[in-house]
């Protein structure tokens, strides 16, 4: 029994040694106050460690003074003892690799999406435990970040081909100035390369006057190569990488104001000689009938000669005054004076014209004061060409016309309303020496629509919206503030 004692006595001497060196760990090294670690602050690995050991201390303690206190042979009671010592340690070694093993693993995917390498795949995922849980998330934001990686690739490689595609410059700058994108047409206005331009400030390639200013706005500047002055500019701002960058458009307004200004010369050298050979092919094939005529001798002229000459000369007269009149109708057009603004009730002018119309009664269906600053003779003349249009279309089914003003929050709206046959084709409606009429010489909306914008307000024609057949003219003018007229300025 003494025995027995002494060796329950070493073996709990020795189970207390390896627990007081595990509370050990608890202990901060080099404190003054010596007081104990909380959990957090041990290693991942040894707190799992402990806690294994810990945790089969007091099974292995049992077991040993059971032995001890048992009546088998000492070998025997040594043999158990061993294995049972030894089994404990193994397990305590083993757990923690086997918990270590997979947070690796994902120690290592995660640090492979880090860098963006999103091929590698956690195998071990397993359906029914909170760890392959773990691993089938990880494995979907691999998927996804792959996806998205993707979609970025495809989209930045649209966006440069779209950029190197178009014929207009684009620049971007970072937060010092310096260039960090050019397309082809941007290094064809700088004259440099992308090599030579890149990482350059915009003082170096003579932009730094585009950075400044309006974001939008017309300059004109020279660039190397290039006969162009005027250009278009238009500059915002984003953020790549966390940092604030611009972005500058510069387009060639020649090219395109040239191109419009060709189509706009061919456009109106087709008309010209369209209405004037329209003119001069009658009045030529009349004046060589007169010609032939006059060259027969006088007995063997018919007994009406004398009246078709007379009836020639009035062609020919006819003719050549309505070639004067298309031609001061196109000089008309051409020579529009500024209008000189003043303040004036447009009410009084509505009902003036409305009363010249004699044809059909045209039906005032406002009584409001209207003061805008206007020149008053030319929107005079403009509702004159609007109210006569309206009479005009509505004679055929012989209705009436309307025409009505209201105040908007920042201008006036009159609207003349017809109850004709309505528009078949707007597209034509606004060029000039286009008409519809037998007798119309196609400058009449033309010249209105100049009007109304110097006015810094527009005109619009439209079909009805309410049911009815007809068409609506609406005519916008800005409201008179305080101070003076708010017009815009207008070529």
């Amino acid at each position: 029994m003494v025995a027995r004692s002494k060796a329950a006595a070493a073996i709990c001497y020795l189970l207390s040694a390896i627990t007081k060196r595990a509370s050990g760990e608890f202990r901060m090294h080099g404190s003054s106050r010596g007081r104990l670690f909380r959990w957090r602050n041990l290693p991942f690995e040894r707190s799992v460690q402990i806690l294994t050991l810990v945790a089969g201390a007091p099974a292995v303690i049992a077991t040993l003074i059971l032995l001890w206190c048992a009546s088998w042979p000492l070998s025997v009671r040594v043999s158990i003892g061993v294995i049972v010592a030894g089994i404990w340690v193994m397990l305590v070694c083993a757990v923690p690799q086997h918990v270590l093993f997979p947070i690796r693993t994902l120690t290592n995917l995660l640090a492979a999406l880090r860098e963006g390498d999103y091929s590698l795949r956690a195998r071990a995922a397993r359906q029914t435990d909170s760890l392959g849980e773990v691993m089938r998330e990880v494995n979907a934001l691999g998927d996804q970040l792959l996806v998205e990686r993707r979609q970025a690739t495809e989209a930045s490689a649209l966006l440069r081909a779209v950029i190197n595609a178009v014929e207009i410059a684009v620049f971007t700058f970072d937060d010092n100035g310096k260039l960090r994108l050019m397309n082809p047409a941007g290094a064809d206005l700088l004259a440099r390369s992308e090599q030579q331009a890149l990482d350059h400030d915009a003082q170096e390639l003579g932009l730094s006057d585009c950075l400044a200013g309006e974001p939008v706005r017309l300059v004109e500047r020279d660039f190397p190569g290039r006969t162009t002055t005027r250009w278009g500019l238009r500059r915002t701002t984003f953020r790549e990488g966390g940092r604030p960058h611009q972005l500058l458009v510069l387009s060639d307004l020649g090219r395109a104001l040239r191109e419009e200004e060709r189509i706009a010369w061919q456009r109106l050298i087709r008309v010209l000689g369209h209405e004037i050979n329209n003119s001069l092919a009658p009045i030529q094939s009349i004046a060589e009938s007169l010609n032939d005529l006059m060259g027969e001798p006088l007995p063997e002229r018919s007994g009406t000669w004398e009246s078709d000459i007379r009836d020639g000369m009035k062609i020919i007269v006819d003719r050549a005054s309505a070639l004067g009149r298309f031609m001061n109708g196109y000089a008309r057009l051409a020579r529009l004076p500024p209008p000189n603004l003043m303040p004036v009730d447009l009410a009084p002018i509505i009902r003036q014209v409305a009363a010249l119309e004699h044809r059909l009664t045209v039906e005032v269906a406002s009584e409001e004061e209207a003061i805008v600053y206007i020149d008053q003779d030319q929107i005079e003349q403009l509702l004159i060409n609007l109210v006569r249009n309206a009479v005009d279309a509505s004679l055929e089914k012989g209705r009436g016309v309307k025409i009505s003003w209201e105040r908007l929050p920042n201008e006036w709206l009159v609207q003349v309303i017809d109850e004709g046959n309505g528009i078949a084709n707007s597209a034509n409606l606004f060029v000039p020496f286009f008409t519809t009429k037998a007798t119309g010489t196609g400058i009449g909306l033309v010249l209105s629509r100049q009007i109304a914008e110097a006015h810094g307000g527009s005109l619009t024609l439209e079909n009805r919206s309410d049911g009815v057949e007809g068409c609506v003219a609406k005519l916008r003018l800005p409201v008179a503030r305080a101070g003076g007229p708010t017009v815009l300025s207008h070529k």
